[in-house]
């Protein structure tokens, strides 16, 4: 038996994932970083059995009515886990695509702010003291009555909801109307409402057209649909909705993105003319701090907001000094470009959990284990020596952090290596090393550590000639201010600069529409998916060819199978007690319900029936279980399904299975299937591809296998850009454009452009020391 006070979490017998009944030892009150290629195992290892257990144990103490309000992961496959604290996760979420989630929000720095507005406000005279709650434009005390608390109001126009007036109703005039039955509907409740819906729409009358636009009424009416051939279709109740609500409807309501993002087509927006954009009442907005309403303070950058606050009086010191003690771990993590109204959805996924981690500084935990996500993604090498500061705070604060980590510089800072491997899915799953980090060297077979001791020079690569170039601007967006941008065409160019200098403004305003462009293909890392029923075969399209491949098999032909019996995703094939999804949900009484395999398919996901047919022997739940480099082997004599595993494998994905469910990709995961899914297409003419930060999430070891696909695309005289913190890419692009000098209102100038040796001699670029180091060998990334 271990003591209690074992300075070890010892992990035994870890077989969660690909892990290969592993066991591991890791000292508490270090920095340790898990590390390893992409699909190693090391977040099976980190999250899924030490954070998984931890909390599992926490679960088992509470009480059970309080369970249902606790989100589970789950228990970890894991023999035994001793000497483990409490641990708190900080993973790489994204936020809810929610307007009303700010940065001041995440922080909890609006509450602080809020009071100080409160209690030490400069009201107007006779006006009452207001509690912090009206302060805030996401309650019904504080939003402005116009706008609802969002500071802009949204419209729209007949011009927006009918671009083509000599269309009629029938033949699609309401360009905003939904597709499919949804916009039948409305066009046979119109026709049966008495409107001429064949006219052309100029033709209407006008009090015609504005009733069918804007009107709030939704009438009732009985709709007899005309018939088709061999169906009985029989009358219903239709209520009407006008364009205008169905898309105002749409935009405010709609979780899909891509629907609200086709509602915001139709729509103009602009600042609250009652608050001016301010989101609060106007009593509210009457009170101010230093001279400064609140909605003033929430625009200013985090570092700028810390310097105006007032320290006069005994309240507003009180409060303004727990203010600054709070936005100085966020300054600290390169974040104090961003200010407390910043919409959480468009923040990156790194900046959200950077965010958090400074959150965390301010909690005052004591002997706990943070697991962290990478928290140097998206993060300038300026500003990782910042994180490795922050990382030692929380160790010398008492706790334990273990980072699952690609990040060369974090790993340097770290006092203990946990290296998993040696590669990825299936032949990885083994801790090559855990120890302090400079004994990682002895370790041969280690990807980590060739890249971790490599100190030689960066590969000398003659800079390939442009073939013209595509001028971006004068841009004025965020923080740029009339910046124009040349990209050369038919090279690789990288844009570098701090967080927040503008980069990814930059080459969001690259489009089709610009000479020279051509083709415009943006790969970026967000989701394939939002359901377990999306996967990598499905995504890809070779599912389609797998399904033709299983349908013109004897076995099918004889029992009249098509291809759409071997979709999980429509009656026929699937398995209808889980509905092709393969597992169930449990309903568990007064404990949160749980998931299991399904108890007909077993996980599955197919009817016996279909389970029957076999290809080479295997069935069709069986193809879907192998992984990437298996399948290559399985279909190397059917072409189409060759060729997309092929470029599966090029970007270094072989260890991911075919019905690998779009949830559990990372974002680096989810770009590399959309480029393999992009190479897989064959050579076209002149296509200029985008990808913004390729290598977030990526082991050194990946990062040259999708080099390899870019320099590739480039030889092949396509145009390349990307958006990069990764200074070994950055030494092998052909051309460089560098933005800041800093992040927010002190970056959004192209500070220096050229070479990678000229932008390493830049002056007054922040990139240019770190650069200068890769070149040289000093350092990689």
């Amino acid at each position: 038996m271990h003591s209690p006070h074992d300075p070890y979490v010892r992990v035994r017998d870890a077989r969660e994932h690909n892990l290969k009944g592993v066991d591991v030892d890791v000292p508490r009150d270090v920095v340790a970083v898990f590390t390893g290629v992409s699909g190693s195992g090391k977040s099976s290892l980190a999250f899924g059995t030490v954070y998984a257990e931890a909390q599992r144990r926490y679960f088992e103490s509470v009480a059970p009515y309080a369970r249902r309000l606790i989100h589970q992961v789950g228990a970890p496959k894991v023999g035994e886990i001793t000497g483990l604290p409490p641990a708190v996760s900080l993973q790489q979420r994204r936020a809810a695509p929610t307007s009303r989630s700010s940065v001041g929000t995440v922080t909890n720095l609006s509450n602080s702010l809020r009071m100080l507005f409160s209690r030490a406000g400069d009201y107007p005279p006779g006006a009452e003291r207001m509690d912090s709650d009206a302060f805030s434009p996401n309650t019904a005390a504080g939003a402005c009555p116009e706008c609802h608390g969002l500071g802009r109001v949204h419209r729209t126009t007949e011009e927006l909801l009918v671009p083509d007036p000599a269309l009629s109703i029938r033949d699609g005039a309401i360009a905003a109307w939904p597709g499919a039955w949804q916009g039948k509907n409305l066009r046979d409740v119109l026709d049966a409402l008495g409107y001429d819906v064949d006219r052309p729409w100029r033709e209407l009358p006008a009090a015609e057209r504005e009733w069918i636009l804007f009107t709030d009424e939704q009438p009732v009416v009985t709709v007899h649909p005309v018939r088709d051939a061999g169906r009985i279709q029989r009358p219903y109740q239709g209520t009407y909705m006008s364009a205008r609500r169905y898309v105002m409807k749409t935009f405010s309501d709609s979780r899909s993105a891509s629907l609200r993002a086709k509602a915001e087509r139709f729509l103009t927006s602009a600042p609250c003319p009652v608050c001016g954009g301010g989101r609060l009442r106007a009593e509210s907005l009457a009170v101010t701090v230093g001279g400064r309403t609140i909605a003033e303070l929430a625009a200013l950058p985090l570092a700028e907001l810390a310097g105006v606050l007032p320290t006069e009086g005994e309240t507003a010191k009180v409060l303004t000094g727990d203010l600054v003690s709070r936005i100085t771990p966020v300054v600290e993590l390169g974040l104090g470009y961003l200010s407390l109204d910043r919409p959480a959805p468009t923040l990156s996924a790194g900046e959200l959990q950077r965010l958090r981690l400074a959150t965390q500084l301010r909690s005052g935990l004591f002997g706990v284990v943070y697991v962290l996500d990478e928290p140097s993604a998206g993060l300038h090498p300026a500003d990782t020596e910042a994180l490795l500061t922050v990382l030692e705070r929380l160790k010398a604060a008492g706790n334990s952090v273990f980072v699952v980590e690609h990040h060369l510089g974090v790993m340097r800072g770290a006092d203990w290596i946990v290296d998993v491997g040696p590669l990825a899915g299936e032949h990885g799953g083994r801790v090559l090393y855990s120890g302090p980090v400079t004994g990682l060297a002895e370790v041969t077979g280690s990807a980590t550590a060739r890249h971790l001791f490599d100190r030689s020079p960066a590969p000398v690569r003659r800079a390939r000639a442009s073939l013209g170039s595509v001028t971006v601007g004068p841009v004025t967006r965020h923080n740029l201010r009339g910046v124009t941008a040349d990209f050369p065409l038919g090279v690789l160019t990288a844009v570098t600069g701090v967080s927040g200098s503008g980069k990814s403004t930059l080459v969001g305003e690259i489009t089709e529409d610009l000479p020279g462009v051509g083709r415009l293909v943006s790969v970026d890392q967000r989701p394939i998916g939002r359901t377990p029923r999306s996967n990598l075969a499905t995504y890809t399209g070779l599912f389609d060819v797998v399904r033709k491949v299983f349908a013109a098999t004897g076995q099918a032909r004889e029992r009249g199978y098509g291809v759409g019996r071997f979709s999980f995703n429509v009656p026929g094939g699937r398995c209808e007690t889980c509905q092709g999804e393969g597992f169930v949900s449990v309903e568990l009484l007064f404990l949160p319900s749980t998931y299991a395999p399904c108890p007909d398919c077993g996980g599955a996901r197919y009817n016996p029936g279909t389970l029957e047919v076999a290809y080479r022997g295997r069935n069709i739940a069986e193809v879907l279980d192998l992984t990437v480099e298996d399948a290559a082997e399985f279909f190397a004599d059917t072409a189409p399904v060759a060729r997309s595993l092929a470029a599966l494998l090029d970007v270094g994905l072989g260890y991911l299975r075919l019905g690998q469910p779009a949830t559990e990709l990372s974002g680096g995961e989810a770009q590399r299937i959309k480029l393999a899914s992009e190479l897989q297409r064959g050579r076209r003419s002149h296509t200029l591809y985008l990808l913004d930060e390729p290598t977030t999430g990526l082991h050194p070891a990946d990062v040259e296998v999708l080099m390899r696909q870019l320099h590739g695309l480039v030889d092949a005289g396509h145009t390349v850009v990307v958006v990069e913190h990764d200074m070994t890419v950055v030494a092998g692009a052909d051309h460089v454009i560098d933005l800041g000098p800093g992040g927010g209102d002190a970056g959004g100038r192209i500070v220096a452009a050229g070479t990678p040796v000229e932008v390493a001699r830049a002056v007054g670029s922040a990139t240019a020391p770190y650069l200068d180091r890769a070149l040289d060998g000093g350092t990689r990334r």
